[in-house]
């Protein structure tokens, strides 16, 4: 009798062991709304929902003079409509009334565009004006996140310096968001520090600006920008592993443009009126779009990402004479997330249509009314295995 006791408690245990985080199956696909002048009209969301989207980053921009300087604008009367808090609420109300979830996902621009990664302040005195200023900003709209319920909350893009010399203020921060906001957590990292930030312990999911460097050549294979992810996706997978969170493409994207793999992160010098390029070439952006889909929509461990970029007048967006990130009416527009190789192989695509993906979030599931996460899973196979276990002691 004891035997059999002691076989079940060790099976038991077994299974609590065995335990591997309850990844959910739908993806974040998403797309990063450029902010407008002018308010958002019903008519800028059908594009967006042609193209399979379920999830929208907004992104209300904060400024900065330059590396060095302390003062952060932000939320004030001389930026776009769409960079405000009031052209944000009124963006997530008309994107939310049309089964469309949102992340807002506030991030710094520099002037002459200058990478954010290597703020560094001079002082001790300006890194606490700037923090100051900072811890302002992002509750401004973490507050905006909780009161409208949104679903992903973006604590930051691409910081590293400002979180490698500030590891203090970054805890109390995430902290501080998550006093006023409920919701899940990520920051996004650029691709070649997303395994040196410490703090995805403390976030929902492990966000990178996926610009990795797959191809040197002018117009590589799908074959050969395969191989070229292989050492990143085993980086991310990895890194998945260790931290038991999915990763989030926060941003990715690339330009339909010779070379576009060789150092995805650059942008068009080529000024409006300049004569069209010989350089253009719309099937290499075909290609290094299908290939992310293939590779990583398929995967658990990943939980889908935000194309970069997508402006609200589509008519007027993109083109075949425009060499930016944009797939808007070029051939990559018709290349989306329901034709990843893991959908042409399960025939699954009545399962990703526009409704399915509007109401299901990859971040909850609602059961029965109780809103269960990766969380909340391992603590009731906690108890599951102690009140097994008892139950077992007094049978036998």
């Amino acid at each position: 009798m004891k035997s059999k006791l002691w076989l079940a408690i060790v099976s038991l245990l077994f299974i609590f062991c065995s335990y591997q985080p309850d990844f959910p199956k739908l993806k974040y696909n998403g797309l990063s709304l450029v902010a407008s002048r002018d308010s958002l009209k019903i008519e800028h969301i059908l594009p967006l929902k042609n193209v399979n989207a379920n999830t929208i980053a907004l992104m209300p921009f904060a400024f900065l003079e330059d590396l060095k300087s302390p003062e952060l604008h932000f939320n004030n009367k001389r930026q776009w409509w769409g960079e405000r808090v009031g052209g944000v609420q009124q963006s997530i109300q008309l994107l939310q009334r049309n089964g469309l979830k949102v992340m807002i996902k506030p991030q710094i621009w520099i002037w002459h565009g200058e990478f954010t990664g290597d703020l560094n302040m001079t002082s001790d005195k300006d890194w606490q004006t700037f923090e100051n200023s900072y811890l302002e900003y992002i509750l401004l709209y973490a507050e905006l996140a909780e009161q409208r319920q949104i679903s992903l909350f973006c604590i930051g893009t691409e910081l590293y310096n400002f979180t490698e010399k500030r590891p203090e203020f970054w805890q109390k921060m995430i902290a501080e968001v998550r006093n006023v906001y409920s919701g899940k957590i990520t920051y996004a990292e650029n691709w070649d520090k997303v395994d040196q930030f410490q703090f995805w312990d403390q976030l929902d999911f492990i966000g990178v600006d996926a610009y990795f460097p797959v191809s040197e050549e002018e117009n590589p294979t799908e074959a050969e920008l395969s191989k070229g992810w292989e050492s990143h996706k085993k980086m991310l997978q990895n890194l998945s592993s260790a931290t038991k969170k999915q990763v989030l493409f926060t941003e990715y994207g690339y330009r339909n443009v010779d070379f576009a793999t060789k150092e995805p992160w650059l942008a068009s010098s080529r000024r409006r009126g300049d004569e069209l390029p010989e350089y253009l070439n719309e099937e290499l952006q075909v290609k290094a779009l299908q290939v992310i889909y293939d590779e990583f929509w398929p995967e658990k461990w990943f939980a889908g990402g935000f194309l970069w970029k997508w402006h609200h007048d589509h008519e007027r967006a993109g083109g075949k004479q425009n060499d930016q990130f944009t797939p808007q009416n070029k051939m990559a527009e018709k290349i989306s997330w329901t034709q990843s190789r893991m959908t042409r192989l399960n025939d699954q695509t009545e399962d990703i249509s526009e409704t399915t993906l509007a109401y299901n979030s990859v971040t909850r599931e609602n059961i029965g009314g109780f809103s269960i996460n990766n969380d909340n899973m391992r603590s009731v196979r906690v108890w599951l295995f102690i009140i097994g276990s008892l139950f077992l002691w007094f049978l036998f």
